[in-house]
């Protein structure tokens, strides 16, 4: 009987043509599907006691799938959202197997009945007026260091921008001299928005540039934020930039009480946007603003601010006198029918 190598025919396919060429994935978001994967072999190894080459669509059905992401959560510590993803990424290549090969149909059926598990709708994390002022104070601005430091934390904040979005900008991607000062980002499916620069982050980006991209050595290929290890030059990283942010919480939480146990920089961009939505900024202004592909996505900070529902439902029980003011729930059924108890 021949071997059935259509598994490895098709996970390498998926990996290296289909999400990177056809999908225009980036590394990232193939590296997430390949880590599912790579934790599937593992468990079919360590719970099955099948090596890789003996894995074929046959084993792989609703039973072995499921017992899996039970694995995955009561062994491996994973959180329910995680557990989610991994099935998401799963769900995707039995589809595209079936799609190249219409045999695979019912085991992508099979696959596709195991339902995603529910998972509470977590408070969004975002920081204060107060907060954020606290921990900007916290980086030097004596040192050179800390003037790139406190950029960093004011650029993320300013542009809302997603961590992986800021450090793999490039200096042609700023674009100073338009009628509109702009940084052009490019965020999830390789999709590019410019997002405006106020006049203060303007000032704050110049006196960066002045240490560490003096106008006479600027080329437009390199990074605009960078580090320098044993003399190369190379893209900041991830690690980089939370090792100081951990640092400057800890330290700005010891003179305000309101920065959050855990700084991160994902915590800038909810921070912007719920600033952005307490300033009355429409919630389609800010989806364009952060790149989202959906509303419904910008829609969790229209639930996740309390404060401003007090504010509203005050306003409303204001004098006949004074002038009444559009109320935050108009043309948002999802955030009335929150109000009253309906969802």
């Amino acid at each position: 009987m021949k071997n059935d190598d259509r598994f490895f025919k098709y996970v390498r396919n998926f990996l290296m043509i289909y999400l990177p060429k056809s999908k225009c994935y980036s590394e990232n978001t193939v590296k997430a599907y390949r880590d599912t994967i790579n934790l599937l072999r593992l468990y079919i190894e360590e719970k099955e006691h099948l090596s890789f080459t003996k894995i074929t669509f046959d084993i792989l059905n609703h039973l072995l799938i499921s017992e899996f992401l039970d694995w995955l959560q009561c062994c491996r510590k994973c959180s329910i959202s995680t557990r989610n993803h991994r099935l998401a990424a799963l769900k995707s290549l039995f589809k595209y197997a079936a799609q190249e090969d219409p045999s695979l149909m019912m085991t992508y059926m099979e696959l596709s009945k195991i339902p995603l598990k529910r998972t509470p709708v977590p408070a969004i994390p975002y920081m204060s007026e107060k907060a954020l002022s606290a921990l900007l104070q916290k980086p030097s601005d004596n040192t050179t260091r800390g003037i790139r430091d406190k950029f960093f934390m004011i650029f993320m904040y300013d542009t809302g921008a997603r961590i992986q979005e800021i450090l793999d900008l490039r200096l042609k991607d700023l674009h100073l001299n338009d009628s509109v000062p702009c940084v052009y980002l490019t965020g999830k499916g390789q999709k590019t928005r410019a997002v405006p620069l106020l006049k203060k982050t303007v000032k704050h980006l110049e006196l960066y540039m002045k240490h560490f991209h003096p106008i006479e050595t600027h080329i437009n290929e390199d990074f605009l934020f960078f580090t320098v290890i044993k003399g190369n030059i190379g893209k900041m990283s991830p690690d980089n930039v939370a090792s100081f942010l951990k640092r400057y919480g800890a330290s700005a939480r010891l003179d305000c009480a309101e920065v959050p146990e855990k700084v991160f920089p994902h915590l800038f961009r909810h921070t912007r946007a719920m600033h952005l939505y307490q300033m009355g900024m429409p919630l389609s202004y800010i989806k364009d603003f952060l790149g989202h592909t959906s509303v419904n996505t910008t829609n969790i900070y229209a639930s996740a601010d309390v404060s401003m529902l007090k504010a509203a439902l005050e306003k409303a029980n204001t004098r006949d006198d004074v002038p009444k003011e559009v109320s935050v729930w108009q043309d948002n059924e999802d955030l009335l029918l929150h109000l009253c108890g309906l969802k």
